[in-house]
């Protein structure tokens, strides 16, 4: 992880369960111009627990995660290309 930088988006998910969270997190990111960065607010335990890592896998970069008292704040950046993963 890097230095924070200023997010390009923010998604509020707070209180939204897994895995519901990270669906969002990623249309949001698809959404997205290529290299942007978004934060995304969640709720400690399971979607700490499970989001980060679920985007890790799908190749995104994590680059800032923020303990902000009752909930997290996840810096999330969408690569130039992102491979798909195929069964």
């Amino acid at each position: 992880m890097s230095q924070v930088s200023s997010p390009d988006g923010q998604l509020d998910l707070r209180g939204t369960p897994c895995p519901l969270n990270f669906v969002r997190t990623k249309l949001r990111l698809e959404k997205m111009p290529p290299g942007s960065l978004l934060e995304v607010w969640l709720d400690p335990g399971e979607p700490m627990e499970q989001v980060p890592d679920s985007l890790t896998m799908e190749g995104y970069s994590i680059e800032h995660i923020a303990d902000r008292a009752d909930f997290f704040a996840v810096q999330v950046r969408r690569p130039a290309a992102v491979a798909s993963s195929e069964c």
